[in-house]
């Protein structure tokens, strides 16, 4: 198994570098429409290789993508979390009410009670 993901990951390497070394020329990325920015008069923009503006595309929409499920997710853990808690809270009960069931016995009777 091992070898299989690290023969995927050879390969997944390989296809990055081969669209990395094709898109390498510039491209000039701006904030807002030519246009627009001439009517306001601030018109930001840089250019940057190809291959940047498609590695950083696929990160973003990773990261928005781990984000939006994260939030998704919240009720599923606010219920597992609350679940937790009750469980903690009745074991702890459960110890509490057998201690009290064998209060003033013998030992070995307890004991044996706790076998059955």
């Amino acid at each position: 198994m091992r070898y299989i993901r690290y023969a995927f990951l050879g390969c997944l390497g390989i296809i990055l570098i081969s669209v990395s070394m094709a898109n390498r020329g510039l491209v000039e990325i701006k904030l807002i429409p030519d246009a627009l920015g001439n009517l306001i008069g601030f018109n930001f923009g840089f250019s940057l290789p190809l291959f940047v503006v498609i590695l950083c595309g696929i990160a973003a929409g990773l990261v928005i993508g781990f984000v939006w499920e994260w939030l998704r997710e919240f009720k599923q853990r606010r219920t597992a979390s609350n679940s937790a808690r009750t469980v903690r809270k009745l074991e702890r009960e459960v110890t509490k009410l057998k201690g009290e069931k064998h209060e003033g016995k013998d030992e070995v009777l307890a004991i044996l009670d706790e076998a059955s």
